[in-house]
Formats: structure tokens, sequence, C-alpha cells
């Protein structure tokens, strides 16, 4: 008997504790209603963003970054319950707000530059003036207003309690302790995410350059939050980091002989001639050699690439700043910087470029672009550079009539172009000229100045009946892929009457010129698979069963984003098709050899001397080679050739790629080509330790 009173108790005492559990559970729920529809606003919000940007089974199954921004916002939020009454839900919604923005932010930048946004590239907002049909039109979905409806629905639940008169109001004792509880909380949150992570994690975390691997990981308030850290960290490391930079940089290059030490069936093919380059606007490879019911999108190109010396497999290697990248990247042989761009942050370094070591050479040198000469802060950075002259859209005759796009029309910049140039030829005996189109430039929109270019399909089909029909499907009619065609086969257009206007000038004559496209066209991937999988009985893409259909994915993507780089001279001093592996910052070493000039710290190579064993690496950590191309933000990879790679292939790949992006921004950062450098680190420091 005394033992079943004992059990009854016991089970009394359970059933007690059970409801004293659900209804702490319950009250909990109730006494912090709105604090919790805010923490989940928020991460529904940053799950939603990654979903969107990074549709892959291992992000959907990644419950990391959830943890991750479940720890920033619960901690963040902790501090509202240190304010009463009404205060308190503002400074939730302050935060809900700026949570809400940086998703939207996100979700529409990585729409263009299939990457995540930084704070350093605020600067840059100066320019959005001069592209906002661009970014209207390319740039903002409607899934990037997905992330509002959350937060209008947190608003709607405050006043839906406050009208219920279920917003609880606090005493300060209880405030304080809600604080204290919350704040622990997220911190126990926080630790469990930080032990989780392996040491590779980290390391990527702290260097920050890829960027879609750390949101993938670390969600996207964390990245947010260390992006602030590592914008701001140049300009605290160019005061305090100098010596490591440089120590780093002189180790890089210690192999490296101040003269070149190799010759072959190129070198000096080309010292002497004038040099002029043609900076092609967008120029996509996947224009060159293509046609549209017989028709060639780039005849003119095409047949350049006959005549002159053709690489079919170069690739751009542009970070957010696109063609100011390009520029950068072309004339020096180093990369874009990690952080903001080398054109806006960093125009006042010191750079070894082919214009400058040109000049040595008794060039004159000048660019040409029919733009505002500040834009991409180019008039300060092309001086940087070592141009001599400057001739920017000042310099043209712009009016409505002559207006494609963003701005002067190429029929008519090349045109006035050739008069600028035969004044130049009469007064300079060499000269390098670097020329940069326009027209060419997303969002593709003004077709009908394009001229008559069809992009439809014309082909036979065979009727029910057994009867054949010719019939003319709309095919990219109306697409942004074919409008883009278009646009390329205008630009091919200006530049053929170029060249004509070139020759009867007698400038072609002892001139090399060299032609390429400065990045890809930020082109849909779905209407790439349109353009590989049309069916013009159907009107739309081939079902995935057809026998006839081809496979397109996210690698296949990347690798039509290759650009074309063309070397041409009029007697056909170079000729041929180059299928090596090479990227923009190959051109100067390559070009170098043609031209006599030779810069030891040029990041890449002489595509003749490393021919087959080169490796293109790209800005966000990315590369490419003849074997296989890699995505480092998810560690996988395609082959390109049948082969077996040796597993240390990958891992030896991916060091040289982090060590050649971290000492290309430590020399532009730190200005280490400026022979003034140490010195003035020097001074820094002293008057740093003299304040302190």
């Amino acid at each position: 008997m005394k033992k079943k009173v004992i059990k009854l108790k016991d089970k009394i005492i359970k059933n007690i504790k059970r409801v004293k559990e659900e209804k702490m559970i319950s009250n909990f729920f109730k006494d912090n209603r709105l604090f919790l529809v805010y923490v989940l606003v928020c991460v529904l919000n940053s799950t939603l963003l990654r979903f969107f940007t990074m549709p892959t089974m291992e992000n959907y199954l990644s419950f990391k970054p959830i943890i991750a921004d479940l720890a920033v916002v619960t901690i963040i939020g902790s501090f509202s319950y240190l304010f009463k009454g009404k205060k308190r839900y503002a400074y939730l919604l302050v935060w809900a707000i700026i949570f809400t923005a940086i998703c939207t932010i996100n979700s529409a930048y990585y729409t263009f530059y299939t990457s995540f946004a930084s704070v350093s590239m605020l600067s840059l907002t100066q320019y959005i003036g001069e592209v906002g049909d661009a970014v209207v039109e390319n740039v903002l979905q409607i899934k990037d207003l997905v992330y509002i409806f959350p937060l209008i629905f947190f608003i709607y639940y405050y006043h839906r309690l406050v009208k219920k008169d279920k917003y609880k109001i606090y005493t300060k004792e209880k405030r304080i302790r809600k604080f204290k509880n919350t704040i622990i909380a997220g911190g126990i949150i926080l630790l469990l995410f930080i032990v989780s992570l392996s040491s590779l994690e980290i390391s990527r975390f702290v260097k920050q350059w890829n960027r879609e691997y750390i949101v993938m990981r670390f969600g996207i308030y964390m990245y947010q939050g260390n992006d602030i850290v590592a914008s701001i960290q140049p300009q605290i490391s160019a005061m305090f980091g100098y010596d490591d930079a440089k120590k780093e940089f002189t180790e890089y290059y210690k192999d490296r002989t101040d003269e070149q030490d190799y010759t072959n069936e190129y070198t000096n093919v080309l010292e002497g001639r004038n040099v002029i380059v043609i900076h092609a606007e967008s120029l996509q490879g996947i224009a060159i050699n293509r046609t549209f019911n017989g028709e060639e999108v780039t005849p003119n190109l095409n047949r350049l690439i006959k005549e002159g010396l053709y690489f079919n497999n170069f690739y751009s290697q542009v970070s957010v700043g696109t063609s100011s990248d390009t520029e950068l990247t072309y004339n020096t042989s180093l990369m874009p910087t990690q952080n903001g761009t080398a054109f806006v942050s960093y125009f006042d370094r010191t750079y070894i470029s082919t214009p400058s070591l040109l000049k040595d050479k008794g060039y004159y040198t000048f660019s040409m672009h029919a733009n505002n000469g500040d834009f991409w802060n180019r008039r300060a950075m092309h001086e940087s550079l070592g141009y001599d002259k400057f001739y920017s859209k000042e310099t043209y005759d712009v009016d409505d009539e002559n207006v494609i796009g963003l701005g002067l029309s190429d029929k008519s910049f090349f045109a006035q172009s050739v008069e600028k140039l035969k004044k130049i030829s009469e007064e300079h005996d060499k000269y390098y000229g670097y020329i940069i189109t326009l027209t060419n430039h997303t969002p593709f929109s003004d077709t009908d100045k394009y001229g008559e270019f069809s992009v439809t399909m014309k082909t036979t089909i065979t009727n029910e009946d057994g009867t054949e029909e010719e019939i003319e499907a709309p095919y990219l009619e109306g697409t942004k892929l074919g409008n883009y065609f278009k646009s390329v086969h205008y630009a091919d257009e200006a530049l053929g009457e170029f060249f004509t206007e070139m020759d009867e000038a007698g400038l072609l004559d002892n001139t090399a010129v060299i032609i390429f496209g400065d990045h890809d066209a930020r082109l849909p991937k779905s209407e790439f698979n349109l353009m590989y999988n049309y069916d013009p009985v159907t009107d739309d893409v081939k079902d995935e069963e057809d026998p006839t259909y081809v496979e397109y994915d996210s690698f296949d993507y990347e690798l039509d984003r290759k650009v074309p780089l063309i070397i041409w001279t009029k007697d056909g001093a170079v000729k041929g098709e180059v299928d090596y592996t090479m990227g923009m910052y190959d051109v100067m070493p390559t070009i170098g050899n043609m031209l006599g000039f030779y810069n030891k710290y040029a990041l890449g190579n002489d595509i003749f001397e490393t021919k087959d064993d080169n490796i293109v690496v790209f800005p966000n950590g990315n590369w490419v080679t003849n074997k296989m191309y890699y995505n480092s933000q998810k560690g996988e990879y395609k082959l390109l050739k049948d082969e077996i790679i040796d597993e240390n292939y990958i891992t030896e790949n991916n060091e040289y790629a982090e060590k050649l992006l971290d000492v290309s921004n430590k020399a532009i950062v730190f200005d280490l080509f400026n022979p003034n450098s140490e010195e003035e680190a020097t001074k820094v420091n002293k008057t740093l330790s003299k304040e302190n």
C-alpha cells in the first residue's frame, strides 16, 4: 500500500512539473511574442536569400548559416529589452529594416555579380546614375521584393498586439532579467556555432574573398559584419601591416629575374610597331562564328580572326569593378582588389604598366573613351597607369542623333577617333592607344538603333500528314540574349567601318591591333539553355527526355563566359588559333614578349612559354586550367579532359590561387611598387608612435 502511495505521489509530482514546464513555455511565448516574430522574420529572410541565390541541395540542407543568423539576430535583438514600451518595438523595427535591406540588396547584387555585396562598394554609388537603366532592367527582379513581406507582417503583428492589449510593458527589473537571459541564450547559440567550424572555414572567413562560401556557412548577417571589418582593414593595414606585406611580396618574387631570360618564336615580332588596343565592351566568345539563318553575328571579327592570332580559350578576370577591373588587369597583370576597386580606392598607387613601359621605349601613350572621364575614376587612374592623354567624352561631339545606350554610338566614336589618330600619327613616331567602346553595354534595349538583324530560326518541319513546311520560329527574338546578339552585330559593323577608315588613312601599315572582350555580358543562364535546346515546333525548350537535349549546367555557363582575344597586323606577322587556357593577366607578359618589354612583377605568364601548363585564377578564388574548372565556393569541379587527376592537383592549385590573390592585393594596398613606399610607411609609424 505504501509503495502505491509513493508511486502515486511521484506521478503527481511529475505531472505538476510537466504542467509547470508547459506553462513556463507557454508564458515564454506569450511574454516574448514580438521578439520571437522579429527573430522569425529576420532568419526567414536570410534563409530565403540563400535559397534564391544558391539553389543547391548542399545549401538547402545546411543548418550552420541558420544557426549563425539566429545567433546574430538574437544577440542584437536582446538589447531591445533595455527599452520600455514603444521604444522596444522601435528598436526591433529598425534592426528588422536593416536585416531586410541586407537581404534585398544582396539578392539584387547577386543577380548581376554572382557574389554578395560589400560596404566597400559604397564609394561606387556615385556611378549608378549613369547606368541607371542597366541597373533597373538587369538587376531588380520580383524575387528581390519578397523580403519586404515578412517585414510588413512584423509591423502588422505589433499593431495587432497593441490593438488586443497584448503588447507587454515590463518593469525595469524584468526588462534587465529578460535582456540577460536573451543575450546569454544568443551567446550559447553562437558558441555552439563556433565549435562546429573547421579550421578551413575559419581561415576563409578571415580572408573574406570567397564570399559565396562564407554566406553558405556563416549566414548573410555574419558575412556582412565581417565585411565591414574587412572593408576598414585596408586603411588600418596600410598604416600597420607594411612590413609583413613587404616580406610576403619579396618572398613571392624572389626567384624572378630582373630581365627576361627566355626567347620564343614570338619574341620581338611586333617590336617598334604602333599599337591600337580595342577594349570591346561585353564582347563574349559565344558571339564569334555564330550565325542566324546563315547570317554571321560578327563577320568582321570572324575575318580578323582568320587573318590574325586568335586566342579562343581566353577568360576575363573581373570582380565588382567590371570594365575598370579589366583595365587594371590588362595593363598591369595584377588582380582586382579584394575590397572596393583599384580605380576608385587605390588610384594614387604606383603601377608598373604596359603604357609606362612602352613610354620608356619612346612611345606616346593615350586612351580614348566617349564616356564621362570621371566614370570609374578613369581620369585619375589612367594618369597613374602612364597614359600621356585621356580623350574622354568632353573631346567628342555627342548629340541625341548619335547616342545609343549609355552614350556615343560606336560608329560615331570610331569615326571621330580616326580623326584624332591621324593627328597623333603626324605628331608622334610611335604610339600606343587604348580605345574603350561603349555601345555594347547592358541592357541591350536600343534594338531599333542596332540595324536589321534577325535572331529567329528558319527551319523545315514535318506536319502530321507527312508534308513538309518551312517556318520561321521566334527563337531568341524578345530575349535579352537575342537582343545582345543584335547589339554585338552592330558593334561588329562599327568595328568593320573603323578598320576601313584606318586603312584608307594609312594607319594600319605599321600597326598591331589588339582586340579583346572586357568581360561577359551578364546574360541569363536560362536563355543559354533556350539557345542550345530550342524546339521550333513548340517554341520552347526541348524536353529533357529528348535525345537531342543538351545538358547545360552552371559549369557550362561559367565556361561560356570566356571572351575573345585577337592580335592582328595587316601584313600577317602573327597568325593562327591558340587554344591554351589563358586569362587577362597573361596578356601583358605575352604582348610584352612580342613588343620587347618585360615586367618581373606580372602575375600572369607569356602564354607561349607556359602553353598548356597555365592556370587562370578568378577574384572569387575559382580557377580554370586545361584540365578542369574548379568552383572554390562549392568545392566542386568539372573535368575538361578525360584523364585521371592527381589528388594533390586541386590542393596545389587552391594554394597557388590563394597566394596569388593575396600578394596582388597587398601589392596594391601597400603601394609596394612605389620605391618610396617603405620610407613613407616608416614616417607614418613614427608619427603614430609619438601620438601614442
